[in-house]
């Protein structure tokens, strides 16, 4: 029987990447809010705003009522904001924490009584966990707090057989957000295999933890940056 995946966030970038990448031998529903997303074969698109209370158990339920099983849950949607140091707007402060952080705990939440020995749980961290963007700090912030929080979780949801992980990407150019031809040429003179990544770079490491294969791995979290920075 196909394994069952969910992935938040997959209308475009990584997200999508990832979806089309489970499409392949899986059962996949995903999510989408404002970029809503071309027809992918096989795959059954949510809209929901998943920082709203009640979202993430509506998603599940519909996920359940479609599949009737759960087993891969990967945590994509994300938000980037500015948030400098000289002003304090907290609304901005607060969409990035409810998307990056709050987000991923309600959909575990609700997705718990469903889930069963073997389920995988994949969150998509970055770099900036620990490098620091500038202007941007909550974003920073956000994703460190989701690298331990997955580390928390896969410590208490090993005894049941089930893995949490993350993935932290680097520099990744979004084809439908390309980054300016200088600030790409500024990633790849830091990053020891010369180039910046693709969405497939994830989604292909996405797949790997998602997988039997990576049955002994939990509590990582799993840099795929092309040596960003070394």
């Amino acid at each position: 029987m196909d394994k069952v995946a969910l992935i938040t966030g997959g209308a475009r970038g990584i997200g999508r990447a990832i979806v089309e990448d489970l499409c392949r031998d899986h059962q996949v529903a995903f999510t989408w809010l404002t970029s809503e997303p071309e027809a992918m074969q096989g795959a059954l698109a949510l809209r929901s705003d998943l920082t709203q209370e009640g979202q993430a158990g509506a998603v599940v339920d519909q996920v359940i009522e479609r599949f009737g099983r759960l087993d891969v849950i990967v945590n994509n949607a994300g938000l980037v904001r500015s948030t400098p140091k000289e002003r304090f707007e907290a609304e901005a402060h607060r969409a990035v924490l409810d998307l990056n952080l709050l987000a991923p705990m309600a959909l575990l939440a609700a997705a718990l009584p469903h889930l069963k020995r073997g389920t995988s749980i994949v969150s998509i961290s970055s770099m900036n966990a620990v490098l620091p963007p500038r202007d941007a700090a909550t974003y920073g912030a956000s994703k460190a707090a989701l690298n331990l929080w997955t580390r928390a979780m896969a410590k208490e949801l090993g005894p049941e057989g089930i893995r949490v992980n993350a993935v932290a990407p680097g520099a990744i150019n979004i084809p439908e957000a390309p980054r300016p031809d200088d600030l790409t040429e500024l990633f790849v003179k830091d990053t020891a295999l010369g180039r910046v990544g693709a969405p497939d770079d994830i989604a292909k490491v996405v797949r790997f933890l998602a997988s039997d294969a990576a049955g002994f791995i939990t509590g990582e979290v799993l840099g795929v940056t092309g040596g960003y920075r070394l």
